[in-house]
């Protein structure tokens, strides 16, 4: 019988748009010359760009428009509900806003290669699939199509040691991941007899379980631990953040983290909810762990890339305290936390890759001195950003702590909101010596101008939405609070 394909309408829109786009970039001619067997200086193809860039805008649409409620389809392995059609369109916001600022960078560097824009789109259908598995079969199918594409982007630019370097650590070290996550579906399906998440979640609320299972969800969670970059499974993160093309590393600070998180959600409340009381205390030691370590570490960096990854460790610390405090109150603070992070990440970035003298990117710290004399919007806009980061109040980011700390606080983990707002305290440090950089140090040569347009309106889009989410926050808090209601069946 043919299964119901509607609730899946907007994956199966992706993947045709994929092998569109792969033909269209297979047999057009190239506008560059052959030199060593590889096409030198050729420009990105603008129409695969655009029309990568439409595909996810249109597979948006197809998300909102998928029929309201809890559907499940292909013999119970995909699930649609109002959790997965939020963190799809945070997957979609946060590809689409990266694949828009990456061109400027692809062109100067000679990366404009048409697989670029379609590798994205191929890692961001993955994404999608691993958000609405309701099967390890399924889970695992999404994650390793992310991440096939992804280890290809982390080495896009061939030429370079160090991306290259990115990309084999990511790959050997993301094999390591994957079979742990595989092992761990093992011991589960041995010891119930099934991978599918309704019908364990039916068994392990009747029955006690089993050293296996304890076991198995163990290797699991040190698998997704992986995937969203936690301690102590961070140490790919730092070098390949910073030996990955800017525009790359962008993108990995928050399409696949944010698919993760959200399969960690997905993974920990349905299947495995009944067993709260067995991994609650291995989430806490996580979180802990990911905040003291991101924040400490990040202090004396002097890589402004090294110094984004070790803040996004602290991030996810921050975002791990919503899964560790089990209920609806602590999902509904990690969606509010994940989508602030999202724009406070790629206003980051946008900004970092205005950062050019000549052919050089400027990724070290010291080379932002001066910059509010050179060009203070952008040097507004980057201040706006860390003030967030910090979790300075009025901006964004103190509201996105807010709901993840009083969730915590709510459910008596009261420690652990204390380590957190301790992490904070520290964070800020590195945060604002940015801004004392950027404003106090005597000034360098200025950036290259003019600033590419999509550059300029991401930047001004993430600055205005950091500064006004507190007058109007009521459609992000609504969209989280009907999310997380339908994880738990509400």
């Amino acid at each position: 019988m043919i299964p119901d394909l509607v609730p899946a309408t907007p994956e199966i829109f992706m993947a045709l748009a994929i092998l569109g786009l792969l033909m269209l970039g297979v047999f057009q001619r190239t506008d560059g010359h052959c030199h060593d067997g590889e096409a030198a200086g050729v420009r990105v193809n603008a129409r695969i760009w655009l029309f990568s860039i439409a595909a996810m805008v249109l597979a948006g649409l197809l998300v909102v428009t998928v029929p309201a409620g809890r559907t499940l389809t292909f013999g119970n392995l995909f699930v649609t509900d109002d959790f997965a059609m939020f963190a799809k369109i945070l997957v979609l916001v946060a590809a689409t806003l990266t694949l828009l600022i990456s061109r400027p960078f692809l062109e100067s560097h000679e990366m404009a290669r048409f697989e670029y824009g379609i590798l994205i789109v191929f890692a961001t259908l993955g994404m999608m699939v691993m958000i609405s598995a309701n099967d390890l079969m399924t889970l695992y199918i999404g994650l390793e199509m992310q991440s096939l594409a992804l280890y290809v982007v982390a080495a896009f630019r061939r030429d370079e040691q160090r991306a290259t370097e990115a990309g084999l650590k990511y790959f050997v070290l993301g094999a390591i991941a994957s079979g742990m996550l595989l092992y761990g579906s093992s011991l589960v399906y041995g010891f119930t007899g099934t991978t599918n998440f309704t019908g364990l979640a039916n068994i392990l609320t009747v029955d006690e379980p089993s050293v296996g299972v304890v076991t198995g969800l163990i290797f699991i969670m040190a698998g997704l631990a992986f995937k969203v970059s936690a301690v102590p499974f961070h140490m790919w993160t730092p070098d390949v953040y910073e030996g990955a093309p800017t525009p790359v590393t962008a993108f990995f600070a928050v399409a696949p983290k944010i698919a993760a998180i959200m399969l960690f959600l997905r993974v920990m409340m349905e299947p495995f909810g009944s067993m709260a009381a067995q991994w609650q205390q291995v989430i806490i030691f996580i979180s802990i762990s990911s905040m003291i370590l991101g924040s400490v570490a990040a202090i004396n960096q002097t890589s402004l890339k090294r110094l984004m990854a070790y803040s996004s460790i602290g991030h996810v610390g921050y975002a791990l305290i919503g899964l560790a405090v089990a209920d609806e109150a602590g999902v509904r603070g990690v969606l509010i936390y994940m989508s602030i992070y999202l724009l406070m990440n790629v206003g980051t970035f946008a900004c970092i890759l205005c950062m050019r003298r000549g052919d050089v990117m400027v990724e070290q710290i010291s080379g932002l001195a001066g910059l509010s004399r050179s060009n203070p919007l952008l040097a507004l806009a980057l201040a706006i950003m860390m003030f967030s980061m910090a979790g300075v109040p009025p901006l964004a980011g103190f509201f996105g702590k807010f709901y993840i700390f009083a969730a915590a606080v709510d459910a008596g983990l009261f420690g652990l909101a204390i380590v957190g707002v301790l992490t904070s305290v520290i964070g800020a440090f590195y945060h604002l010596r940015i801004v004392k950089v950027i404003y106090f140090d005597d000034p360098v040569d200025g950036f290259d101008r003019p600033i590419p347009i999509a550059i300029r309106s991401v930047i001004a889009a993430a600055s205005v939405l950091m500064v006004v989410f507190i007058l109007y926050p009521a459609p992000l808090l609504d969209g989280a609070s009907h999310a997380a209601r339908s994880l738990f069946g509400g």
